[in-house]
């Protein structure tokens, strides 16, 4: 089953482990999944949970007071208690019957409200949720509508674009000149040359969409998180200072769109509040996922909606994909090639990923509480280079550190 869980929720799975040592609790009940639920902070369900102001002070406190603190601190594995097993299996059920063949933190949440009768949910009903309620925000959110501030206006008036176009777009992406401008982002070493053809042809009046072509890990996101790090110093030309650089993800986007036209209506949102603001770059990884992206019987893929969009400069678009996707999508559909302009990012020299490696040691230095030495950068760079040969630089430098 845990092959099934998304990245998110499999951060869930290890957050409540934690949360279960910091209680002293030797095992992994509802409550320490909740918990890790909410401490996870970008899934639908810690949005859901958000948005009924369930904050993870609250549900601590309602813990410790029910079940209190344990005596001394668990060594070794935690075991799952049957009722958190058992809700992992009804997050699986619940996956299956909105169509989904993955478990995000979202399926996990709607889990906990079906068991119903676990530690979890009785904090919840004590913090003066509705099981019913929880369970419909989720839905809503899945749907592609932010619960209740769908009808909030300003005013009494009309909602307030640039309020509400950021509530879509990070339901659906995520900033990445926000998170640059807090030193989230790794540094991007000496992908100088890609950022200035990438920032070329962004300022150009239409045609203005860059799509990085390069094999798996050799750091075509990199380019792009290097170009929102440039917008937040400043160090752009003037067509984009101040732009706002959004990473879309398609698989949101298209997660619950059972009945034909919700994901197209879902796209027609996302690409509207993007026109209304005007300040926004797209940076859409795996592109070629949009030719066929929500495309049932009868039905318009995304690249159809999207064409006359990028041909009138109404949406900027940044891509990402490989070399082989490229040439069979992009080389396939004159009219998709047409309107983007390929920038190949070709896979670093050994002395350049040390370079690459040398920049990043800080943060994983900081990260696993370990001294990374010169000698041993060298060594992953030449070894990964020499004997990992179905796999790029730098990433399989990376993965060797």
């Amino acid at each position: 089953m845990f092959e099934r869980f998304t990245d998110r929720a499999r951060r869930v799975v290890v957050l409540a482990q934690e949360e279960a040592k910091g209680l002293n609790h030797n095992y992994i009940g509802t409550e320490h999944i909740l918990l890790g639920l909410i401490k996870e902070g970008d899934g639908i369900a810690a949005k859901a949970l958000a948005e009924l102001s369930i904050s993870i002070d609250n549900v601590r406190e309602q813990v410790q007071d029910m079940i209190g603190q344990g005596q001394q601190a668990p060594t070794g594995h935690i075991p799952f208690t049957p009722r958190a097993k058992k809700v992992l299996e009804l997050s699986l059920r619940e996956a299956l019957q909105l169509g989904h063949n993955y478990i995000g933190t979202e399926h996990i949440l709607l889990g906990l409200i079906r068991e119903g009768e676990g530690v979890a949910a009785q904090v919840l009903v004590k913090l003066g949720a509705d099981l019913t309620r929880v369970r419909q925000t989720v839905i809503q959110l899945l749907s592609g509508y932010q619960a209740g501030k769908e009808s909030a206006t300003v005013g009494g008036g009309e909602p307030a674009a640039n309020d509400k176009g950021s509530q879509i777009l990070d339901q659906f992406g995520r900033n990445l000149t926000q998170a640059a401008r807090d030193g989230k982002l790794d540094p991007v070493i000496g992908r100088e040359k890609e950022m200035e053809r990438v920032m070329q042809i962004l300022s150009r009046r239409t045609k203005n969409n860059p799509v990085l072509v390069g094999e798996p890990g050799v750091g075509k996101t990199a380019v792009v998180e290097g170009l929102a790090q440039a917008i937040v110093k400043g160090e752009v030309p003037e067509t984009i200072k101040g732009k706002q650089v959004y990473t879309l993800d398609l698989g949101s986007l298209i997660a619950g769109s059972r009945y034909r036209g919700d994901f197209e209506e879902r796209l027609k949102k996302v690409t509207k509040e993007i026109r209304n603001r005007g300040d926004i770059i797209v940076f859409i990884d795996e592109i070629h996922a949009l030719v066929g992206a929500g495309a049932a019987e009868g039905a318009v893929d995304a690249a159809s909606i999207l064409k006359p969009m990028l041909a009138r400069g109404e949406l900027q678009t940044i891509g990402a994909t490989t070399l082989d996707e490229y040439r069979k999508y992009f080389e396939k559909d004159a009219a998709l090639e047409r309107r983007f302009q390929p920038v190949t990012v070709n896979q670093p020299s050994v002395p350049h990923t040390i370079n690459i490696l040398k920049g990043l040691r800080d943060r994983y230095e900081a990260f696993h509480k370990v001294s990374i030495t010169d000698d041993a950068i060298v060594a992953a760079a030449t070894l990964a280079d020499r004997y990992v040969q179905d796999r790029f630089l730098p990433d399989k430098a990376i993965d060797l550190i």
